[in-house]
């Protein structure tokens, strides 16, 4: 079921309409129609937010993703959002006439203002879904949280809200698993108490489902969905080959300077 939105009387169109390859509603398209060859947005599953400022952009429900346009865009003013008492009415600056807001749009929104995020991904990528089922038969317990280490592509993760540089190579990665709900909007206050329990967290699992992304402009996020994704591919052929996923080896060090 959808959440009550309600649309400005001018549609206010001139907000998707840009010559400008990076503004947000070409480049949600762009990056939607990549995550499709990827196998993230199959199926109209999945999507992309962008913060820009106040603005908030984002792809609809529905779409095919590969075939999205910039005319396909929501967009949405985050103080106003953010200001309302009924936190399911939303407000549309701009909305596609045959479309539908993505459920998608309080996950979003809760990166946006919990982590001043500047973009969010959410793909369906199977890997991330394998990844879940796996940790799912470890039993209770040890089901809520993915964890790697001594990996090269651990690199790619910041090392946290308001912290500088990136995580280093013997650094562990860790994402929190949250459970599916029938309708995804409801995902929201899970997601919501993993950020507060893991503050440094770039990303959230949803078991059965995918993973939720975000970063402090788009090619963060971007960087690191597509380093998530690979661990999460390497953790499942790890699995496969028995392998452990945190390992405690010795650091090599230098003996030349």
């Amino acid at each position: 079921m959808c959440s009550p939105t309600t649309t400005t009387e001018n549609n206010n169109d001139h907000l998707v309409q840009s010559s400008d390859p990076n503004h947000p509603a070409n480049l949600i398209p762009a990056l939607c129609a990549k995550f499709w060859t990827l196998g993230w947005v199959t199926g109209t599953g999945g999507g992309a937010s962008i913060r820009s400022d106040d603005l908030v952009y984002l792809a609809p429900s529905g779409v095919q993703k590969e075939l999205m346009k910039p005319d396909d865009i929501y967009v949405l003013s985050l103080a106003a959002q953010t200001q309302s008492l009924d936190k399911r009415q939303r407000v549309y600056l701009r909305s596609p006439a045959n479309y539908k807001p993505s459920q998608c749009t309080p996950l979003f929104l809760a990166a946006f203002t919990k982590r001043n995020a500047g973009c969010c991904i959410h793909t369906h990528s199977h890997w991330a879904v394998l990844v879940t089922l796996i940790l799912e038969t470890q039993g209770a317990g040890k089901d809520k949280e993915f964890m790697i280490n001594n990996i090269e592509q651990i690199k790619g993760f910041g090392k946290g809200f308001g912290k500088s540089g990136n995580l280093g190579y013997h650094d562990t990665l860790k994402i929190p698993v949250i459970e599916n709900t029938a309708h995804e909007e409801d995902l929201t206050e899970f997601l919501e108490e993993a950020m507060d329990k893991y503050p440094d967290t770039y990303a959230v699992l949803v078991r059965r489902h995918g993973v939720y992304v975000w970063g402090e402009n788009v090619h963060k996020a971007k960087t690191m969905c597509e380093s998530l994704d690979y661990l999460f591919q390497l953790a499942v052929e790890m699995k496969q080959l028995g392998l452990p996923w945190v390992t405690d080896i010795e650091p090599t060090v230098p003996t030349r300077k």
